[in-house]
């Protein structure tokens, strides 16, 4: 602990030094760089001194300062520095002095020296490093059966092997690694024969269950297509770290004869490995694995076809199209909205193509379904099937046709939805076509080209259609629709002039507020007068009028009626408008028992909006409020205001 205690310090001075050290190696040349470190290392520099030149050897150094540093590797304080250097140090001449070092050390010098010899891949310390595979060190036993398996070759993985039958057991799972690391070199050199005898010496060993599972995989991948039986029994195996490897290797071992395995494997394991499995044949990257995903999709067990669906998303392959149309046909409700959801966020073209070819001959549930489909892809190239669907006899996909043909229709084709409206037979239909129209138009850019297409709807149609229709111009808010909800109000139908209020309530915009000004004053209908006076103070809220205009509207209002609700309802208006006339119309309410408690909360809220412009206005009605109001909220609220009143004053 001590030792990585002082090595921790040297570090946080070399951070201190190594922006000056090094702006002064800037303008010097490389080897006089590497002279220097050396010099540095045979003076008697502090050791700090010395590990930056260490350092630096890492970096500039050749084989002339292998000298330097071969002394350092039995001093505790530098051999690590001393090593970081080594170990990149071209030539023979560091391997050289690696291997010198060895009998003169124990413990953690001597397992350092054996780990750089293994990332230098020494191949001529392999009888040295094979003898340390009986030494007493446990620590000096695992780092030489790294390095031996880091270096590779025929000699040192027969020390390996032979050592892993002799071995105390303790040290069986390090030597068990060095021989897997070996025969990873075996593999990656092509030697799989020699790869698969290594792996198989340790899978039969009496080594820990993760030295044997690595070396299953490995003994799987060195066979190719031959270790297809080691993998199906992986597959099979009850232990669950087994089974789990055998998934992870499905999904390396390449081949399409293992595709075919292990779809073959698929129809025969247990139902709740089915999923798993499925997923790591999906995941493999194998022209094989398409055929059996579609395969699965069609024909295997209901939880592997929906897993096959999302597959067949994420490959996004063009097969995949009519397999997914074919599953949208069945009765299966699950499957058939797994299969509509895939198709419906496809990128490709493929499925307006399927669709278009489709549609015609479809029927039932699958025709609804289609048509959906049509109208969340937008399919325009459909809109005479999907006119079709909407005069259906079936109600589901009649229904399904006005939706479609709202997510899917041009300006140019609202004279069929408005034609279709005046023919609708129930109120369901009228609602879903209005409902058709309002999305057209809502999505549609051109409202002036909508309005253009409704108005003349509202001439000729039966009452429903109309009132439909006027709802539909509410959405699209031009002058002229405006204009014709407006001439609506003068109908003999009620119906159509109920409609007409509850449009121009509704309204988009303070364009309106002249014609529901006109109802509130001259209507005798009570839910006129009600819906009116409501739109009238949302408009308001919403118009950019000057406030003293807003607040003589608000006081009109509030002169017409005396109606308790009605008042309350102008009052929570009036508290948005931060105005001394707004609050002058508020104050005589304060004695007003019906709308005290609101006209109380309308004027502490205008009162706190005007505390800079017209504080002496709102320091009155405040105080006011604060010494009369019953509500001790309210007093509470009025106190607060005061007392922020009097500060900023």
């Amino acid at each position: 602990m001590k030792s990585m205690i002082h090595r921790f310090g040297w570090c946080l001075v070399f951070v201190a030094i190594t922006t000056t050290a090094f702006a002064a190696d800037s303008a010097t040349s490389s080897a006089e760089k590497a002279r220097q470190a050396i010099s540095t290392l045979q003076s008697n520099a502090p050791g700090e001194e010395k590990a930056m030149a260490c350092k630096r050897l890492a970096v500039y150094g050749h084989a002339d300062a292998v000298p330097a540093l071969a002394p350092l590797l039995t001093d505790e304080k530098l051999a690590s520095w001393a090593r970081i250097a080594l170990e990149v140090i071209p030539g023979s001449a560091a391997d050289k002095a690696l291997r010198a070092a060895i009998p003169k050390l124990q413990g953690k010098l001597l397992v350092g020296v054996i780990n750089s010899i293994g990332v230098r891949r020494d191949s001529k310390a392999v009888s040295v490093l094979a003898s340390k595979l009986k030494d007493t060190d446990a620590d000096v036993v695992a780092a030489a059966a790294v390095a031996l398996g880091r270096i590779g070759g025929d000699k040192a993985a027969r020390a390996l092997e032979k050592s892993l039958g002799r071995a105390p057991v303790g040290n069986h799972s390090a030597i068990a690694q060095g021989c897997i690391l070996c025969a990873e070199r075996f593999l990656a050199e092509g030697k799989s024969a020699k790869a698969a005898k290594l792996y198989d010496t340790v899978r039969k060993a009496d080594v820990p269950k993760q030295r044997i599972l690595e070396a299953t995989r490995g003994a799987i991948l060195a066979r190719q297509a031959n270790g297809i039986p080691l993998l199906l029994g992986a597959l099979r195996s009850t232990d669950k770290g087994t089974h789990g490897l055998g998934l992870r290797t499905a999904r390396e071992l390449p081949g399409p004869s293992v595709t075919e395995a292990l779809a073959s494997e698929l129809s025969r394991t247990q139902p709740e490995r089915q999923g798993p499995l499925f997923l790591a044949l999906a995941d493999r990257n194998d022209t094989a694995v398409l055929p059996v995903v579609l395969s699965t999709a069609m024909s295997g067990s209901k939880n592997l076809r929906l897993l096959a669906i999302e597959v067949m998303i994420r490959e996004g392959k063009p097969a995949c199209v009519p397999v997914l149309f074919d599953t949208l046909a069945e009765n299966d409700a699950e499957l058939a909205k797994a299969a509509k959801a895939a198709l419906a966020g496809w990128w490709g073209k493929e499925v307006d193509a399927q669709l278009t070819a489709r549609l015609p001959q479809s029927s039932g549930n699958n025709r609804r379904l289609q048509v959906e489909l049509a109208g969340q892809r937008h399919v325009a190239g459909v809109i005479p099937e999907l006119i079709k669907a909407a005069s259906d006899s079936d109600s589901a996909i009649r229904t399904a046709g006005f939706k479609a043909l709202g997510e899917t229709a041009g300006t140019a084709d609202l004279g069929t939805l408005i034609d279709l409206l005046a023919k609708a037979n129930s109120a369901e239909d009228v609602a879903a076509v209005q409902t058709a129209l309002e999305s057209a138009c809502t999505r549609l850019p051109d409202k002036a080209g909508c309005a253009d297409k409704l108005l003349p709807g509202l001439a000729t149609s039966p009452v429903p259609a109309r009132c439909a229709l006027l709802h539909v111009l509410g959405v699209v808010s031009t002058p002229n629709a405006l204009a014709a909800v407006q001439s609506s109000l003068a109908s003999p139908e009620t119906t159509v002039r109920d409609t007409a209020v509850r449009v121009l309530a509704d309204w988009s915009d303070a364009a309106a507020l002249p014609q529901l000004f006109d109802v509130f004053r001259t209507t005798t209908d009570e839910s006129h007068r009600f819906l009116s006076l409501r739109g009238c103070i949302r408009l308001l809220e919403l118009s950019d009028q000057p406030r003293p205009e807003k607040v003589k509207a608000f006081g009109e209002l509030m002169s017409r009626t005396e109606r308790g609700d009605d008042r309350k309802a102008i009052l929570s208006g009036l508290a948005n408008v931060a105005d001394t006339t707004a609050l002058k119309l508020v104050e005589p309410l304060l004695n007003d028992a019906q709308v005290q408690a609101e006209a109380e909360l309308a004027a502490l809220t205008i009162a706190d909006s005007l505390a800079k412009s017209a504080p002496a206005e709102a320091k009155a009605v405040v105080t006011r409020i604060k010494a009369e109001s019953k509500n001790e909220v309210t007093r509470d609220r009025a106190a607060k205001i005061l007392g922020q009143l009097e500060k900023s004053q």
